[in-house]
């Protein structure tokens, strides 16, 4: 997804008139972005990958250079940015499932180290389906599952093996998508009759999946060019005010849900699942 958020970007600035010039920050490359910060390189900076405590967007805010954030920190008032409801559209996401029937459902999350360091859209979509699961007394399991397809088949094959209970699986983890249909079709799950999946995705990503994936389409398109334009606008005036741009999106309802067999509702009885208010949540990694 990131890969593109750039190009997006790319294109918006260009629009502005605006030239790009992409810079890697976090870990590593902590002291090249000192650099290009407090050398001003450049004239302004779109802040993608935000965690919920960012150092980077404490020192953007400090350097006085202008920033835009694609996502933003826990403290939601401070600095310009643009985000997507992330703990919103997951709970709808369950609400959906509840709703036709489902009664033990898992979220499949982004990999374990982005929740550890408190990556915002893993984070929310953990607290969005903690939060509606219980609401809806559900059983709910949470795993998180490296970026990529060969995880998202390891992952899905442990989840329906150790939990057959599950007739519903939420996630905002695209890339694993592909690997997810294969465990799903090697287990004999057909898709939406006896498992549903549902989730916070790219659109080529949900209609890629097979069936096409009912699912919050993430509007890629639309952040880049609302963070660009509030960059333009800040890079233009200094004491333009701040903006918070906080997008939702409709569920398109596409053909991986429907209600679950009555044999799957069946084993999701009690009996079967360990009911705990606190079911730990992202307790499974895989790849």
């Amino acid at each position: 997804m990131q890969l593109g958020f750039v190009a997006d970007i790319v294109a918006a600035a260009g629009r502005h008139e605006l030239d790009v010039v992409l810079s890697p920050s976090g870990g590593e490359h902590d002291r090249s972005f000192e650099r290009m910060v407090s050398g001003r390189r450049v004239d302004g900076v779109i802040l993608m990958e935000v965690r919920l405590q960012d150092a980077r967007a404490a020192r953007l805010r400090q350097s006085g250079l202008p920033f835009v954030a694609i996502g933003h920190t826990a403290d939601t008032a401070t600095g310009c940015w643009v985000d997507l409801d992330y703990e919103g559209l997951v709970a709808r996401c369950v609400h959906h499932l509840a709703d036709l029937g489902h009664q033990a459902i898992a979220l499949i999350n982004r990999p374990q180290e982005f929740l550890d360091s408190g990556y915002g859209p893993a984070r929310r979509a953990l607290d969005g389906f903690d939060a509606a699961a219980a609401a809806r007394s559900l059983t709910g399991k949470a795993f998180c599952c490296p970026d990529e397809a060969t995880a998202g088949e390891t992952s899905t094959a442990y989840l329906l093996a150790a939990h057959p209970q599950i007739t519903g699986i939420v996630t905002i983890n695209e890339a694993a998508l592909p690997g997810m249909e294969r465990a799903l079709r090697r287990s004999g799950r057909a898709v939406p009759r006896q498992c549903s999946v549902i989730g916070v995705v790219g659109r080529h990503w949900a209609e890629e999946f097979h069936p096409p994936l009912t699912a919050a389409d993430v509007p890629i398109s639309d952040m880049a060019e609302r963070a660009v334009g509030l960059l333009a606008e800040r890079m233009a005036h200094t004491e333009a005010p701040v903006r918070h741009v906080l997008l939702t999106r409709p569920i398109s309802l596409r053909a991986s849900t429907g209600p679950p067999s009555p044999s799957r509702i069946d084993s999701s009885k009690p009996e079967h699942v360990q009911r705990r208010p606190n079911a730990a949540w992202g307790d499974g990694t895989f790849g």
